[in-house]
């Protein structure tokens, strides 16, 4: 009997009944159902790429190869050191002559473990232009970073696998350096350096031979001397250089001096001993810390380039520009291409604004004398003549004539000659100071040029100082009632201490250092040779103030700048940048740069004050009161000047002139001149002279040499030192 459709009919009715009585049936027990967390997802994406090829990018833009080396991937630095990736870049560099390096991003592609970005690489260079190429940088994910997989091709696509460049340059001949005449200053030239054995010298023909060597170098019969006496009999000195030409000129005189060795060589000449050696500058050869700029500009490296002076300045022009092929190479040294090049364009000359006769003769007509002298051209800045003593003769550079050791003693001289103390001399200007003094107290209308005041030898006005004329250490009696004019003629220390205790008082506590300013003080001239700005502050105590007036204080001037006011006071306010460069020009072509007067500031003085400031100057060398008015008595044309002495902390008082003419020749420009003495003394005494004679070589082209000097023989001798006796 089956029992299924049985026990299905029982339940149904059990279930029935249930439902007639009401009961409720107890439930079956279940399994309690179970809440799962929403699951939570973290996806981690890829890094920038692009980010990451700026970051490496803009590293090399900056060519700081260390960063750019940490960037790299693991595999590539152990294949590389950072020493072999930078040379890698730097090679590139210079024989591309890369000025900078620039990129664009163009488009990127990125899988989970590895990227490329394409970029387009821009070089400015210094002889083939810009180069631009489109390549490729891998990149691989090493810890959530993405890393640079170099190689050669980033650098230029033509340098994959292993290809590098090389160029080959030519070097046009170096510029000269003429003077406002054409005459050579410095050239590439025949030369012969002149050399003395003492052992050889016969005592009977030695003045003889002196004589000779002093003729053709230029130097003094006793600097000929100097030049042998401690040298070893068997050695030599070299004693000057002097042109093949001129050596063929006088074969047959050297020749009867056994004693004489000549040399011959051929390379950069400075002539005549160096003719304004301070403006010229020299060459050197160019230093390791620099090789790798100089290489990049499109030099080889082994070049001499310019280390002062006009050298420096016209580099540019000097070296012309070099003509370069550059090839790619395979690692095997073959060559695949040429990847550019450039033709040489042939160096340009300076020719310079400097008179070489009357820099020459000027040069020496200082002897023994430390100081400078700047004459320029009072309409237009052009400087004909600056002298820095001692000079020094740039031919000293040469190696291939000289020794380290020559070049040691003029490095290490004392005096210093390779300092340029009229562009970049720091002096107090004393008593050549007044002038501006005098402007500020008319330019104020609390003085006028015919304001009288007492000059005493002594002034106590300030309490609690008494200050001395210089008549008073003189011994002279006191120069007594003077005019404002009259009291610049006479120079009157106390006269310019009331006009500075007089503003003070007045509440023009600026005037006088506003009235510097206004004359170019205090700042650099703008001349192509460096200077110094000068030093030009404002005084904070009446004490300060009064001693500025005189030129003393914290005032620093050079006599570039001085020789720059005075030309202003002197043609009527203007202030010309002053320049030693007439014009620059290739061979071949037409000049690149021709001169033309720069207007850099009028002077903050009316017409009417500047010409009682110009009348007072004349009264200085023209006035039988004048400071200086015996210094010209023989000196025609119409001159104006002030003498100056300015108190030195460290030893005697610098000697100071400064003056212009206004002779109003069509022919024959006036100028402006200044000079300074170095612990000489009164300026009347040691500087007007020089005045004197650079006035009176201008004008007579070099026939006057304006007398002769406190410390000359004759014009351009020095004076024999008197012996001294031995205890």
């Amino acid at each position: 009997m089956k029992k299924g459709p049985l026990l299905t009919v029982l339940i149904t009715l059990t279930l029935l009944a249930s439902a007639c009585t009401g009961l409720v049936p107890t439930p079956l027990e279940t399994t309690p159902t179970l809440t799962l967390p929403t699951p939570v997802l973290t996806v981690d994406e890829a890094p920038d790429v692009e980010q990451a090829a700026k970051d490496y990018l803009e590293a090399w833009k900056t060519e700081n190869y260390e960063v750019m080396y940490g960037e790299l991937s693991a595999l590539t630095r152990d294949a590389m050191s950072l020493e072999s990736f930078t040379t890698k870049h730097q090679d590139t560099a210079v024989n591309l002559t890369m000025l900078s390096m620039d990129y664009t991003l163009l488009s990127s592609m990125v899988n989970p473990t590895t990227a490329q970005v394409s970029y387009q690489v821009r070089y400015a260079t210094s002889l083939l232009g810009e180069i631009d190429r489109n390549t490729l940088m891998n990149f691989v994910l090493e810890d959530g970073t993405w890393h640079v997989q170099w190689e050669d091709g980033m650098l230029l696509p033509e340098l994959a696998g292993g290809n590098y460049l090389e160029k080959v340059l030519e070097v046009p001949a170096r510029g000269n350096i003429y003077s406002s005449s054409g005459y050579p200053l410095v050239a590439q030239t025949d030369a012969v350096s002149i050399r003395v054995i003492p052992g050889l010298i016969d005592p009977d023909n030695e003045g003889g031979m002196v004589s000779l060597l002093s003729r053709l170098t230029g130097l003094t019969e006793e600097q000929v001397l100097n030049k042998y006496e401690n040298t070893p009999g068997s050695q030599f000195a070299i004693i000057g250089d002097i042109t093949a030409e001129t050596a063929a000129e006088n074969a047959s005189a050297l020749a009867r001096y056994d004693a004489l060795q000549l040399v011959n060589f051929r390379s950069r000449f400075y002539y005549d001993g160096g003719i304004a050696p301070h403006i010229t500058g020299y060459v050197l050869s160019i230093s390791p810390e620099e090789l790798l700029d100089y290489q990049r500009r499109g030099y080889s490296g082994d070049e001499k380039v310019g280390a002062t002076g006009l050298e420096s300045w016209g580099e540019s022009y000097l070296a012309g520009t070099h003509g370069i092929d550059v090839y790619v190479k395979d690692p095997q040294g073959q060559i695949v291409t040429k990847l550019g090049s450039a033709d040489a364009k042939s160096a340009a000359s300076i020719y310079t604004t400097i008179n070489s006769a009357m820099q020459y003769d000027l040069q020496h007509s200082f002897g023994d004398q430390v100081g400078a002298m700047v004459v320029m051209e009072r309409d237009s800045g052009k400087v004909l003549a600056m002298v820095s003593n001692p000079g020094y003769d740039p031919n000293i550079f040469n190696s291939l004539i000289y020794s380290s050791y020559s070049m040691a003693e003029v490095i290490q001289d004392p005096q210093n000659p390779l300092y340029n103390r009229a562009a970049q001399g720091v002096y107090p200007p004393g008593s050549i100071f007044k002038i501006v003094t005098m402007a500020a107290a008319l330019e104020t209308g609390v003085f006028t040029p015919d304001y009288p005041y007492v000059c005493d030898s002594l002034w106590t006005e300030m309490p609690g100082w008494t200050g001395k004329d210089w008549t008073y250490d003189k011994g002279y009696s006191s120069s007594g009632l003077l005019t404002l004019k009259q009291g610049l003629m006479r120079s009157c220390n106390p006269w310019f201490w009331h006009i500075a205790y007089t503003l003070w008082n007045d509440g023009y506590t600026t005037a006088i250092p506003d009235l510097a300013l206004g004359f170019g003080l205090g700042k650099a001239t703008g001349i192509e040779i460096p200077d110094f700005k000068g030093n030009v502050e404002y005084p904070n105590t009446v004490n300060d103030y009064v001693q500025m007036a005189i030129g003393q204080s914290t005032l620093q001037v050079s006599p570039l700048q001085v020789a720059s006011f005075v030309a202003a006071v002197g043609n009527g306010g203007t202030l010309y940048q002053p320049t030693v460069v007439e014009k620059i020009a290739r061979m071949d072509g037409e000049p690149l740069y021709s001169f033309k007067p720069v207007v850099a500031g009028k002077l903050p003085v009316t017409e009417e004050n500047l010409m009682a400031i110009q009348e007072a100057m004349v009264m200085v060398v023209r006035n039988p009161s004048g400071t200086a008015q015996y210094q010209f008595r023989t000196l025609s044309g119409n001159i104006a000047g002030k003498t100056g002495t300015a108190e030195n902390p460290l030893g005697d008082s610098h000697a100071w002139f400064a003056g212009y003419t206004f002779n109003n020749d069509p022919n024959k420009p006036d100028i402006a001149v200044a000079i300074i003495l170095e612990n000489a003394g009164e300026g009347s005494e040691m500087a007007a002279p020089l005045f004197r004679r650079a006035v009176a070589w201008y004008f007579s082209n070099g026939t006057n040499a304006g007398g002769t000097m406190p410390w000359e023989e004759s014009p351009y001798v020095p004076a024999t030192p008197e012996p001294t006796d031995t205890p």
